[in-house]
């Protein structure tokens, strides 16, 4: 059996933004347009008068400022809503690998080693952009990397839900070094025209290499990991292959991605707090003594309630890394954004969790060890 270590991670940041003031205009005119179209049948009973959005209301309910996007033109356009990404030839670097690469090249050149000493790609991220081939042989094709690789899904906790897996192959010798990409196009399925949704996410790639602890030099011992899954619809997107066999079905509002977002609060932020603290007990870990939390970024009053729980006390922002502002919620890539901006400090003997949830649902625990 051998340990890993998380030896290095990569970030990709799109050079389009839209602020919560320019996202509120968007929609608000959407809204105005939509009601003066459907006024009779308003006036009438009939249908329902959409309702404006806010800055403040954005702030308030999530902590969210801006977002990073692929296309900022067709998101803030009230007759479009949503990304324009034209589609490639076949001949070309997909979209979504395209991004997956670039934060992959970042850790490589953090890591200081050649690619091909990585045996393993996974793309885990709550989308991906086609069915097959998998966008990891993609991935791994264009990096010239050897052995294989696989896209897996588990919605916002599939990061964690990555670098459990290369551990595990780690520790079997199945592979000396594995690459986890995040890559997240989630203004792709955000419903920009849903008032209580239109400003959650934002698109961003991320990458981690985890490597074997004989082998690294520097980096992170990862102390555990553990996996936690509990069915729930409060959290959903039915979009898929089949939809094209029900006709009519194909626009409805649940072909995005729809949530029960105060179910979700109540069921998620005890369910992770207890699974932290629990898998902190099992490896003799006093949660209340780790110098740092990175949590999944979605809701700012998630994680402060959070680390309340896990820490014992109110954390501070050096405890509780909040990147959600800048990036809003990029699903999978949030934890690890967090910990690539706010590592530096660390030095050996040091703790901190790597932990991510979401849809499904689902949440993954990473404890990692300065070197």
């Amino acid at each position: 059996m051998h340990a890993a270590v998380i030896a290095a991670t990569g970030l990709f940041t799109p050079a389009e933004r839209v602020t919560n003031a320019e996202l509120v205009e968007a929609f608000n005119a959407f809204v105005a347009i939509h009601n003066a179209r459907n006024a009779d049948a308003i006036a009438a009973g009939e249908m329902e008068a959409l309702a404006p959005s806010s800055v403040e209301f954005i702030e308030k309910a999530s902590g969210i400022k801006s977002r990073y996007v692929m296309n900022r033109s067709g998101v803030v356009d009230p007759e479009v809503m949503h990304p324009l990404i034209p589609e490639r030839s076949n001949d070309e670097l997909s979209v979504m690998a395209e991004i997956g690469v670039a934060a992959a090249k970042d850790a490589i050149a953090r890591w200081g080693k050649d690619a091909s000493q990585i045996d393993a790609v996974i793309c885990a991220a709550s989308n991906m952009q086609r069915a097959y081939p998998a966008m990891a042989i993609e991935i791994q094709q264009a990096l010239g990397i050897e052995g294989f690789g696989f896209d897996m899904n588990v919605a916002c906790s599939s990061a964690t839900f990555g670098i459990k897996t290369a551990v595990d192959y780690i520790a079997s010798g199945s592979a000396r070094a594995v690459l986890v990409v995040n890559p997240e196009i989630t203004s792709g399925h955000l419903n920009f025209r849903d008032r209580d949704s239109h400003f959650i996410f934002g698109d961003v790639g991320t990458a981690v290499i985890v490597e074997r602890a004989d082998q690294a030099t520097g980096g992170w011992d990862i102390l555990g990991t553990r996996l936690k899954t509990v069915f729930s619809n409060n959290i959903r997107n039915n979009f898929g292959f089949l939809n094209r066999t029900a006709p009519g079905s194909e626009g409805a509002a649940d072909k995005l991605f729809v949530q029960e977002g105060r179910k979700v609060f109540r069921e998620v932020v005890p369910m992770v707090a207890e699974m932290i603290i629990a898998h902190a007990a099992d490896l003799g870990i006093d949660p209340t003594a780790l110098k740092r939390l990175w949590l999944h970024q979605a809701n700012i009053n998630m994680n402060d309630l959070i680390g309340r729980r896990v820490l014992g006390r109110d954390p501070t922002p050096e405890e509780n890394v909040i990147i959600l502002d800048e990036f809003a919620n990029t699903s999978s890539a949030g934890s690890i954004i967090a910990f690539h901006r706010a590592h530096e400090d660390f030095t050996s003997g040091e703790t901190g969790l790597i932990c991510s949830f979401g849809a499904g649902y689902s949440a993954g625990t990473v404890f990692v060890r300065r070197r």
